[in-house]
């Protein structure tokens, strides 16, 4: 059973949330939050699969509460979706840099949601569509050296499909190689670049204008 913890200083978005993720037979909700602070003790104490955190909360905001629970050097993380209103770049950033498992936007829908979580437990991550291209390929940081970190030529077009929001059986698909292919260069992308997911990935790529 996958185990969430849904915060959101909205009584009807924790509500909207809680019977969607409810309404899986493989989940349930252990636990609610109204602000960050209260996110982060709910958090830790719980220790969910998923944490849902919304950005705009009182007290402390959301991409705090990641930092807090996620962020780098954190030694036990758990595994956080950031789910926001607002699409805005800033957000975006901070939200991958602090170690957000998937950043959706509110109004993607219950399917998108669902398989957000699913994509965090499974150590993969979900970008709301509308969000992949247009936000990370302006990005607020300067470009980074266009280098490859030694990656292979095709580890390079797993990355930019991967950039785009494909998934495996997408790039798999594109590229004319088989799922576990995928996966495998995947597996060594990660390692050559100290990424943990698929969203660090498509932050790399996007940094370094690999798409034009």
């Amino acid at each position: 059973m996958i185990r969430v913890l849904i915060a959101d200083d909205q009584a009807m978005v924790r509500t909207g949330f809680g019977m969607i993720i409810g309404a899986q037979p493989d989940m349930e909700v252990v636990g609610e939050a109204s602000d960050g602070v209260e996110a982060v003790a709910a958090a830790r104490r719980l220790r969910p699969d998923v944490a849902l955190l919304d950005i705009r909360m009182p007290k402390m905001d959301g991409l705090q509460a990641l930092k807090l629970l996620a962020g780098p050097g954190v030694a036990d993380p758990v595994k956080v979706v950031v789910v926001t209103t607002f699409d805005l770049d800033e957000y975006v950033h901070a939200a991958l840099r602090g170690g957000a498992a998937g950043f959706l936007l509110k109004d993607s829908g219950p399917a998108l949601l669902v398989e957000a979580v699913r994509a965090a437990v499974s150590g993969d991550a979900l970008i709301s569509p509308s969000v992949t291209v247009r936000l990370l390929k302006h990005l607020a940081t300067p470009a980074q050296p266009a280098d490859d970190s030694g990656l292979s030529p095709r580890e390079l077009d797993v990355v930019r499909l991967t950039a785009r929001g494909a998934t495996n059986a997408e790039i798999a698909n594109e590229l004319f190689i088989s799922i576990g292919t995928v996966k495998t260069h995947l597996g060594s992308v990660h390692a050559k670049l100290g990424t943990r997911n698929r969203v660090e990935i498509a932050a790399w790529a996007w940094e370094r204008r690999l798409l034009g």
